[in-house]
This record gives structure tokens, C-alpha cells and sequence, in this order.
């Protein structure tokens, strides 16, 4: 039986408003991890991008529309990502998961010659989509229903993947 002191009830609290401190140091400390990992990302896809404005192949283009953009618009059944944002630019469209935000640099298509976020040789996905470097295959339960926009798109017919339309990014003429 204890005393009338509190002792307890107040070594109770000092265990919970430690354990409550611990949990918040650990919420920021993955937040900063998070932003690290998205400057190294960002970093990553720029440099990729070299003196010579490289850009990613045709047909991993095409994987990493079909990845984002689904192909129900030509008739197909893959819906659009979860992720994909529309841009407060008419006819433009982001990624709302990777947390690079609305902006010029980070719209998912661009017209002509102007370069996009996916014409970058290196570009990370966070679902780790086909097309994208930090892709990751499927697992054996995700072919079962429903199945999976990765495991949709790894089974999909590269005839059907060829017909994927794309803008490619055309470097300017060398002077």
C-alpha cells in the first residue's frame, strides 16, 4: 500500500511525458530523414540530366506514363495513379506523392522541346513503378485480385506498351 505522496502517480506521468517526447523527437527525426532522402532524390534526377540535357529512353518513357497516367484514356483499364495531382496550370499534372509540389520543374509532361520531370535518366517513384530507377517488381500476391497497377503493367503485352504516347524532350542543336 503506498503513501499519500503521489510518488507513484507522479513517476507514471514523468514515464508517459517521456515516452510522448520519445515518439515526437522520433515523428521529426523521420521527417527530416524524409526531406533528406527527397533532396537526394531531386539531386540524383538533376545530375542524371548531365551537360547534355540526357533524357530516359523512349520505352521507359512509355513505362513511366502508363505508370502515372494509366492508359483509360486510350481505352485500356489502368487507371491514373493515386498520386497524380492536376496542376493549377491548365493541362499540367504533378505527383502529389513525392512532395517536389506544383511547379514548372516538377510537371510530369511538357510540350515540344521543354524538358519534363520523367525525360530525367534518374527518377525515383514512391510506389517504385516501372519505368522509374528505384524500381521495384512485383510480389507473387499482388497478382491476386485485385491486382496491382505494378503487377498490371509488368504483364502487359510490349506491343501494347509501344503504343504509349509520349512527348519526347528534344535537346536544342548543338552550336
Amino acid at each position: 500500500m503506498g503513501c499519500a505522496c503521489n510518488k507513484d502517480k507522479n513517476m507514471s506521468d514523468n514515464n508517459n511525458n517521456d515516452s510522448f517526447r520519445k515518439q515526437e523527437i522520433k515523428q521529426e527525426s523521420n521527417g527530416i530523414v524524409k526531406k533528406l532522402n527527397m533532396i537526394q532524390s531531386f539531386a540524383t534526377a538533376l545530375t542524371s540530366r548531365g551537360l547534355k540535357n540526357e533524357k530516359v529512353s523512349k520505352a521507359t518513357k512509355q513505362l513511366r506514363v502508363l505508370s502515372c497516367f494509366g492508359n483509360n484514356s486510350d481505352g485500356g483499364v489502368l487507371p491514373p495513379c493515386e498520386y497524380l495531382k492536376q496542376s493549377s496550370t491548365p493541362g499540367q499534372s504533378f505527383c502529389g506523392g513525392c512532395g517536389c509540389g506544383d511547379r514548372q520543374g516538377t510537371w510530369l509532361s511538357a510540350q515540344g522541346g521543354e524538358y519534363s520531370k520523367l525525360d530525367y535518366p534518374k527518377l525515383n517513384c514512391p510506389l517504385h513503378m516501372p519505368g522509374f530507377t528505384n524500381y521495384t517488381p512485383a510480389t507473387p500476391d499482388e497478382a491476386t485480385s485485385p491486382i496491382t497497377r505494378r503487377h498490371y503493367i509488368e504483364n502487359m503485352q510490349y506491343k501494347d506498351i509501344e503504343k504509349v504516347k509520349i512527348n519526347l524532350h528534344i535537346p536544342p542543336p548543338k552550336q
